[in-house]
């Protein structure tokens, strides 16, 4: 008989405290996270049940009961996201795969020229901030926010996503994609 034995009832995530660094203010007003550094500001509003204390530059979240677990890690990691933001910013870079495919840049809209029969213009929303290399087959996304900048890129993504046969379309730049094999020939 196997029988687990918890003797702390604690998320794994949510009681690592969050060390701040020098350049990053973080204020607390009610229910509200507001942390500001060198490259913006971003809120948070804290989830009912989840406390929040700061002691010598470091950031310590607390939760009252067990039913608030999840939440707990979640407001930690969102968080901790918030002050690596402000302080370093998020990048997120995307490959155009394709013969004539690519990617220009006009102030902050993308005209994607995707194989479609005209060219796809994307409106960036604030905050997010692209580039293209020099072939212009190379995108790469930055802003503070890490949940806005990973839906930008997967709206970009399903603009045009790879084909599982020859691979062409948009796709983040760590992806491993598997072609298909294509049809055979009868025998």
């Amino acid at each position: 008989m196997l029988c687990l034995v918890r003797g702390d009832r604690m998320s794994r995530i949510g009681r690592k405290p969050i060390q701040l660094p020098d350049n990053v203010d973080v204020k607390i007003e009610g229910r509200q996270v507001i942390v500001k550094g060198p490259k913006g500001q971003l809120s948070y509003i804290l989830p009912d049940g989840i406390g929040i204390s700061i002691e010598n530059k470091t950031i310590v979240i607390t939760r009252v009961t067990d039913k608030q677990k999840a939440l707990h890690g979640l407001a930690r990691s969102l968080i901790s996201n918030m002050v690596t933001g402000v302080s370093q910013g998020f990048t997120k870079s995307l490959q155009i795969y394709g013969i004539g495919y690519r990617a220009q840049i006009s102030g902050n809209r993308l005209i994607l020229n995707i194989g479609y029969s005209h060219p796809v213009e994307f409106e960036l929303p604030e905050g997010i901030k692209a580039t293209a290399d020099e072939k212009q087959t190379t995108i790469t996304l930055y802003g503070i926010d890490k949940h806005l900048l990973g839906q930008v890129a997967a709206k970009l993504r399903g603009i045009r996503p790879p084909d599982p046969y020859k691979g062409k379309g948009i796709r983040y730049a760590d992806e491993v994609l598997k072609l298909k094999p294509g049809k055979t020939g009868k025998k």
